[in-house]
């Protein structure tokens, strides 16, 4: 995600960092050598003048501009509804660990809650709800290495974990064993336990739905019409302004060109909200919040700070 203040007056035309033009760049300068090649040659290929008005163009552009726009309209559908699940993501592990600490009552062998200890269940929840936010963050972006989440389960948890193919699916599976020790323990009753599941629930859903933004994009025969009328259009842009504009068609074919092109290649970047790319989500940085969230109600001593953005990206 592009973390920064709107440039202002010419910085505005030069700021490549979080545009698309670098996705664009190399159609773009091939459409703008040929509108150049059509513009020396007036409109001629192969000795035969090729004359298109207008009106055509007008017919296609005009739909070719609202279903762009449609479907990017789609894909920031897709970009804002994931960022809101794992916004509630942040809110239901807080609950967890509000629950935790104040439904679960200590059991045998437990010590201050300040101290950060697995033998503790409340603690070993907590610090699983953070470990589980990892894992739907790699999960999303297709990570097999579960390093990441070896600080927060315990040896024989994590070595488990190591070999599952749906991590967040396993570790909500713990939560719910740990849940039921608590009952028959006597660590909490069935009414308070009962709130506990419901935020477990919670977050299984926002995990669910994760996934279907994942694993349903958007059609690609829809995706497909739109790239080659969009290209077609373009090239084909010379050939109509030609005989009005002259030498200054390939300036205005390179503007409409950045603006169809960069418009289709904005929607193919937010319509997969949970990659790496400049313009996803920061889903590293949400579970590092998650992470600070968690630990400094635990009383954890050695709190890692919020990640920022670097060369204003936060990844």
């Amino acid at each position: 995600m592009i973390l920064r203040d709107r440039p202002s007056g010419l910085r505005l035309f030069f700021a490549l960092r979080g545009s698309v033009l670098k996705r664009i760049q190399a159609v773009l300068l091939f459409n703008i050598v040929f509108a150049v090649l059509i513009t020396a040659a007036h409109g001629t290929v192969f000795d035969r003048k090729i004359t298109l008005t207008a009106i055509p163009f007008t017919l296609i552009g005009l739909p070719l501009a609202i279903f762009l726009g449609f479907r990017n309209n789609a894909a920031y559908d897709r970009y804002w509804e994931g960022r809101k699940l794992w916004g509630g993501l942040i809110g239901d592990t807080q609950n967890l660990c509000r629950q935790c600490l104040a439904l679960i009552r200590p059991g045998t062998g437990l010590v201050d809650e300040a101290t950060v200890r697995l033998d503790d269940v409340r603690t070993r929840m907590i610090y699983r709800a953070i470990a589980y936010s990892h894992a739907l963050r790699m999960r999303l972006r297709r990570l097999t290495d579960a390093g990441p989440l070896k600080p927060f389960l315990a040896a024989s948890e994590w070595s488990m974990a190591a070999t599952q193919e749906n991590l967040p699916a396993f570790l909500m599976l713990r939560m719910g064993r740990d849940l039921q020790e608590c009952l028959q323990q006597g660590w909490t009753e069935g009414c308070l336990a009962a709130t506990i599941d419901n935020t477990l629930s919670s977050m299984t859903a926002r995990a669910v739905a994760c996934d279907r933004i994942k694993n349903t994009p958007i059609p690609f025969s829809y995706t497909l019409l739109l790239h080659r009328t969009a290209y077609l259009y373009c090239f084909l842009l010379p050939f109509g302004l030609v005989d009005t504009l002259e030498f200054m068609t390939p300036f205005v074919v390179a503007i409409v060109a950045y603006t169809f092109f960069g418009l289709d290649a904005l929607g193919d970047e937010i319509e997969e909200p949970f990659g790496t790319s400049e313009n996803d989500l920061p889903l590293d940085a949400l579970c590092r919040t998650i992470e600070i969230n968690l630990r400094s109600a635990l009383g954890d001593a050695d709190v890692p700070p919020p990640l920022g953005p670097v060369n204003y990206c936060l990844t």
